[in-house]
């Protein structure tokens, strides 16, 4: 990447957004963020004076040009969405929203900029639902999505498809599957449990574990390494294509608790909370990511016990909360 050129990065502020953000930054070059509060993450903060950072509405078409017209971005990563696949059920339109309108305004508003950005998009996994068949998912499968996140998700990756034929828009098309690792937010499984771990071993509750569904199976990869296939795509990925980011092994959820449990060394209970299950879950998918090898040789650093290892030891140390922390 040339050092003089600008990128965009919508939802620079939220969990890959802020590693992404640093990644860039890293290589050299502007980098401008852009999300609907201004504010960097406390974990964050040293970003503050590393990147720009603009507050503007997707969905506001009007501020989106705006923002485009004086960032002339030469590249844009967009991140920003509505990212709770069960919140969804309780906001569908929010969903909706935050994934398909936002993703539509943008794509429009560079359109009608005259600019001619490479664009990485991205989407999830999640858009291919349960695959009729059992084998590898990989970007040839249609799409099932069986909850309002990955429906809206769904509806965006192929209004992103459709503006590389109509508009001629340079878009590549992300799909990760689930990715965790250190500062993600208590919402998603891996980082509560490891927020609960530390808490009770600091003796501040009880050695009670609350869950949700241990029976699914997921394909985990390390952010950081999720990352790291951004970065190949927006250099290298082909135009109009979509690609897969994941390790192409699912783990159960139920061991990958007993793993992050043995890391911890604590011996707890644990319970299963009802109102943590989802109407509608991914059952078993195994991911298949050889396009995007194929294209960047991309293949993930870290191991699972790595990222459980990280992830502990970030909500040990209590670097969620602490300005200035960085990740490991």
């Amino acid at each position: 990447m040339a050092d003089d050129s600008t990128t965009l990065v919508t939802g620079a502020t939220g969990f890959a957004g802020c590693y992404l953000t640093d990644a860039l930054l890293a290589r050299g070059g502007r980098v401008v963020g852009v999300s609907r509060r201004a504010v960097w993450p406390a974990a964050w903060s040293a970003l503050a004076g590393r990147a720009e950072l603009v507050a503007c509405d997707l969905c506001d078409g009007v501020a989106l040009a705006a923002v485009l017209r004086r960032v002339r971005p030469d590249r844009i990563c967009h991140l920003a969405g509505y990212a709770s696949v069960g919140g969804s059920f309780k906001e569908p339109e929010a969903a909706w929203q935050g994934n398909l309108t936002a993703t539509r305004r943008l794509c429009e508003a560079v359109e009608a900029s005259g600019l001619s950005p490479r664009i990485l998009w991205v989407g999830s996994g999640l858009i291919y639902g349960q695959p009729e068949r059992p084998g590898l998912v990989d970007e040839s499968c249609p799409l099932r999505p069986d909850t309002p996140y990955s429906a809206s998700k769904a509806a965006a990756d192929l209004a992103c498809f459709q503006m590389t034929r109509s508009a001629r828009l340079d878009i590549v098309r992300a799909r990760p599957f689930n990715h965790t690792g250190p500062h993600q937010p208590a919402d998603f499984a891996i980082p509560n449990w490891a927020r609960q771990l530390a808490s009770i071993e600091r003796g501040e509750v009880p050695a009670v574990l609350e869950v949700g569904d241990l029976g699914t199976h997921r394909d985990l990869t390390d952010v950081r390494d999720v990352v790291a296939a951004y970065l190949l795509l927006l250099e290298h990925g082909e135009a109009g294509a979509a690609y897969n980011i994941g390790t192409g092994v699912s783990h159960a959820m139920g061991d990958v608790l007993r793993r992050l449990v043995a890391l911890s060394g604590l011996t707890v209970e644990v319970r299963t909370r009802s109102d943590l299950l989802r109407p509608a879950e991914q059952g078993h998918v195994t991911v298949d990511a050889g396009a995007l090898r194929r294209r960047t040789g991309w293949a993930p650093a870290r191991t699972l016990d790595e990222t459980l290892a990280d992830t502990l030891r970030a909500w040990r140390g209590g670097a969620m909360d602490t300005p200035g922390a960085r990740p490991g």
